[in-house]
């Protein structure tokens, strides 16, 4: 008797552990089949409300127009400036910098913040045209840069800037700015 009470145990046991092990292999599957999903599917992130066109950022290239925007709101915010308002230009700058060369922009704003504190200069820009180059993560703005000491515009000039930029996953980070110099910009 207690051995077919031994034997009826073990066979549920057995059932109770095939059972198991079909379930293991099913969700293992169901894991593989996930994983290779996610690693071959492009991910994209659809951006509203910045404009009335729709943007998409995915993970297989960087839109030009999706470029042409976060150039354009870039520019304005590092080329538009007041001595009032130098510490939050400077923080918001460094927001959208690579975090590879973060210390190297912090470094250039600082002299900017330096040079510009407690004085009465201020800049605007007015963007005049926006050429982007999504293949080479570059994009270049030109228009007019005027200088104001006070309400006083002291110098407005045509002037080119060069932005460039870094890719990491779907988010995009500026790696360095430049002003062009005048035979570029004439030549673009």
């Amino acid at each position: 008797m207690k051995s077919e009470f031994a034997y009826g145990e073990a066979q549920r046991h057995l059932k109770q552990r095939n059972r198991f092990a079909a379930l293991a292999g099913v969700l293992g599957l169901t894991t593989v089949l996930a994983v290779g999903a996610a690693a071959t599917r492009d991910e994209t992130l659809i951006l509203m409300p910045i404009t009335s066109q729709k943007v998409e950022l995915s993970s297989g290239a960087i839109d030009a127009p999706y470029l042409e925007l976060v150039t354009r709101d870039t520019a304005l915010m590092l080329l538009n400036r007041a001595p009032e308002s130098l510490e939050y230009w400077m923080e918001s700058v460094l927001k959208l910098a690579d975090p590879s060369a973060r210390g190297q922009l912090k470094a250039e704003l600082i002299k900017i913040v330096d040079e510009q504190r407690g004085s009465d200069i201020s800049q605007a820009f007015v963007i005049a045209q926006i050429h982007v180059d999504p293949d080479a993560l570059t994009s270049t703005v030109s228009g007019t840069l005027k200088t104001f000491v006070g309400a006083q515009v002291i110098a407005s000039q045509t002037r080119s800037f060069e932005f460039i930029w870094q890719r990491r996953g779907l988010s995009l980070g500026l790696t360095g700015f430049r002003q062009l110099p005048a035979q570029e910009e004439e030549s673009q």
